[in-house]
């Protein structure tokens, strides 16, 4: 006779902070690809790049957002495209125009390198954007990520890819506690990265029906599928936008869509990820130590002291030579001083640069930017010069509407909008 059940007291716990123990199963890459397809098809975000399967297009958005957020992306790519619309307009376009399409978004020679491959494409592939990863991944500026980004999404190639974002979901998901900048770690994430989309094209052939409809593996499809979630926060649906051009293209995108919005650096919204219930990093509290990127590099102050000199209505002006950081971009006269360089001290600094006697020194703004590691101070100065011998690398004398026109790094295009105003 079995004895009368005693009932313990109920848990206070809510059911979604509960962190079960995991069976490995839970994480085989077939586990994931649905929830992380399913979630990225009602939660995708509407953005231009991917309103097209243009090969042009994707590459474009792929290599802007390099380094750089997507909000800031965004007008920097409806103006290229507006532009450029094509390789062959890309592969024709001059370094100046170029330059300034790409001013303010830093790392030029991205730009460089697009301008280089462009006119590979035209030159080795008649014009048209190669379908072969290692022809794409043979193109200058281009690499493993980037190629697998641009097959996997444009033509829908089982090609992994493996960006910030994907190493932060991955992991977490897997419990990965090692660097993941080191060599060992780095092939890991790879290989995991390339199960999870060869994974993705057993979709199509999948038993549910729902999402052979959603992501059919090789033809475009039509069907109004993305509806913006309501819990990001979305106030409207892109449902004229073609949906991702099949599983593999989907799944790389979730990857990336995920750890920019859920799985984000810092308080991660776990509680809304459709991989919470496999996660490792959930289940042991370890999200905000995960991913192990290793130690920062300690950040280098450095400060540079510059002058706006005007004569006759044209300003200083000098371009910066190739093989340097911002490369063929423009600027006003500026030379590098030591941190508590005096003011005496810096403005001899500037002559010296000049080949000049400055008469007078006014303060015009100071610019605080980084470049790397690299934490920079720029003090600019309003300067008037008795001209003397001005030396050949002084610059050149150049009018307003000229400016205008020619790309400055950040730092000085503010320079020159202060002192136009």
């Amino acid at each position: 006779m079995r004895g009368k059940k005693v009932q313990g007291p109920r848990s206070k716990v809510a059911p979604v902070a509960l962190r079960p123990v995991l069976p490995r199963s839970a994480r085989q890459p077939t586990a994931l690809v649905t929830p992380l397809l399913n979630w990225f098809s009602q939660n995708a975000r509407d953005l231009p790049w991917r309103r097209t399967h243009e090969p042009y297009a994707v590459w474009v958005s792929e290599i802007m957002l390099q380094q750089t957020q997507v909000k800031t992306v965004i007008p920097y790519y409806e103006r290229w495209m507006r532009k450029l619309p094509d390789v062959h307009a890309l592969a024709k376009a001059p370094s100046e125009k170029i330059h300034k399409l790409w001013e303010g978004l830093g790392y030029y020679t991205r730009v460089r390198n697009m301008l280089k491959a462009a006119q590979v494409i035209v030159a080795q592939h008649g014009g048209v954007f190669p379908k072969c990863f290692d022809d794409v991944l043979a193109l200058p500026g281009i690499g493993r990520y980037t190629a697998g980004a641009i097959c996997s999404i444009a033509f829908n190639q089982p090609a992994p890819i493996l960006d910030g974002n994907v190493i932060r979901v991955l992991t977490r998901v897997f419990g990965i506690r090692e660097n993941a900048r080191e060599k060992e770690t780095n092939a890991r994430l790879w290989t995991l990265a390339e199960e999870l989309v060869m994974a993705a094209t057993q979709t199509s052939h999948s038993s549910k029906p729902e999402m052979t409809q959603r992501f059919g593996a090789d033809k475009d499809f039509h069907s109004p599928i993305f509806v913006r979630s309501k819990s990001l926060g979305n106030k409207s649906s892109f449902s004229n936008s073609p949906p991702p051009r099949g599983p593999c293209s989907a799944l790389n995108q979730s990857l990336m869509e995920l750890g920019a919005l859920v799985c984000t650096p810092r308080k991660p919204r776990c509680v809304s990820c459709p991989l919470a219930k496999q996660c490792v990093a959930w289940r042991d509290g370890l999200t905000e130590q995960l991913p192990n990127l290793g130690e920062r590099l300690t950040a280098t102050a450095r400060r540079f002291v510059a002058c706006v000199v005007e004569r006759d209505g044209t300003l200083l002006v000098r371009q910066r030579p190739a093989g340097v950081v911002n490369a063929h971009l423009w600027e006003f006269p500026n030379v590098e001083v030591p941190l508590r360089t005096s003011s005496a001290e810096a403005q001899r600094a500037l002559e010296a640069e000049l080949g000049a006697v400055i008469e007078t020194l006014t303060p015009l703004l100071t610019v605080k930017h980084s470049i790397t590691r690299f934490r920079i101070t720029l003090e600019a100065f309003r300067g008037t010069l008795n001209e003397g011998n001005l030396r050949p690398t002084a610059g050149e004398w150049v009018g307003a509407a000229r400016l205008r026109q020619l790309p400055f790094t950040s730092a000085h295009r503010r320079m020159l909008e202060n002192f136009l105003r």
